[in-house]
């Protein structure tokens, strides 16, 4: 049973960072795309950033590029998504999900992820 939990989440004023974990049972980190999500209130869920397996090729949203980075540690079962420079529109619930289904070239949509966590929340005050 896949089971991925998200912890980092919290309140930090604008231009502040938080970095985000992902911790993964049941799921070997580094085997297939992950990703995280965020869903404002009233708002859709959007794709942030996403990892593929193996060598871990990245790719973002434009509206966080060079601001988020995110990463993987399969020693540690692990991913990770740094947020440095936050804004007040950087505010939502935060999910990280895995695809079984794609490995290196990994979808941005939220349908394309087969496993996810619960969500951590982040508040950016202006």
């Amino acid at each position: 049973q896949v089971q991925l939990v998200e912890s980092g989440g919290g309140s930090v004023q604008a231009g502040g960072s938080l970095r985000l974990s992902c911790a993964a049972s049941g799921w070997r980190v580094g085997s297939g795309c992950m990703g995280w999500f965020r869903q404002a209130p009233g708002k859709e869920r959007e794709g942030v950033a996403r990892i593929s397996g193996g060598v871990g090729v990245t790719n973002y949203a434009d509206s966080v590029k060079g601001r988020f980075t995110i990463s993987q540690d399969s020693a540690n079962k692990s991913m990770y998504l740094q947020m440095n420079n936050l804004k007040p529109e950087d505010t939502a619930t935060y999910y990280c999900a895995a695809s079984r289904r794609a490995r290196d070239h990994c979808g941005r949509d939220a349908y394309e992820y087969d496993f996810w966590g619960q969500g951590t929340h982040v508040f950016v005050s202006s």
